[in-house]
């Protein structure tokens, strides 16, 4: 009952505050060509989408429960995108057959988030951009030692998300060449709101 009548409208407020909508305004807008959104939740990213600049979209996200919030931004939005209700450590996609991979406050909740960015790797072409924006590990140590904490009591009411991820590692470790990084924290409780952004391309 949670996790499908609960969960996806409290991401979707926490997911969809100023700060968070600031961030996505400065990542989505860049996607261009064949598009795949890894976690498109509720579709709070679709109305950032440049439709002149995109040829396709599909969206990739294991909660169907959130896919009717999603249809209905679609029609806002007026993009049409193929929902693939599956998580990312296996996208059926072929080799090299996307232009542009968005993932934005994703990588905190994946299980295996190597094994997703490394499939990220994969479908992307060789001039494939990574467009990226995630929460995770703070650079005061004692804001981290705090997430690492929290971790075990946050995840079971937050949908597996993670606070402490290494997101710069995560990609490089992926085989992901970083083109741009910043980082900074958003306004809200400092163990919460570390955000790394920035677009990567396939090593």
């Amino acid at each position: 009952m949670y996790e499908r009548w609960v969960l996806p409208y409290l991401l979707d407020l926490a997911c969809g505050i100023k700060p968070v909508r600031r961030q996505r305004a400065k990542v989505v807008p860049q996607a261009r060509g064949r598009v795949l959104e890894i976690g498109i939740g509720t579709g709070l990213n679709l109305h950032h989408y440049d439709a002149d600049r995109i040829h396709s979209l599909h969206g990739l996200d294991p909660g169907e429960a959130m896919h009717r919030l999603a249809r209905k931004r679609m029609r806002a939005a007026g993009l049409e995108a193929e929902l693939v209700p599956l998580s990312a450590e296996s996208i059926p996609m072929a080799d090299h057959s996307f232009d542009t991979v968005v993932c934005t406050y994703t990588l905190c909740t994946i299980p295996d988030a190597a094994g997703a960015l490394s499939e990220m790797r994969r479908v992307l072409k060789p001039d494939g951009r990574l467009l990226f924006c995630e929460h995770g590990e703070a650079p005061d140590s004692g804001v981290a030692r705090w997430q690492t904490r929290l971790n075990r009591v946050w995840k079971p009411i937050a949908g597996g998300c993670h606070l402490d991820r290494k997101i710069p590692d995560l990609l490089s470790d992926a085989g992901f060449q970083v083109e741009s990084l910043e980082q900074m924290y958003l306004p809200g409780p400092r163990v919460l709101t570390y955000n790394y952004w920035g677009s990567a391309k396939p090593g």
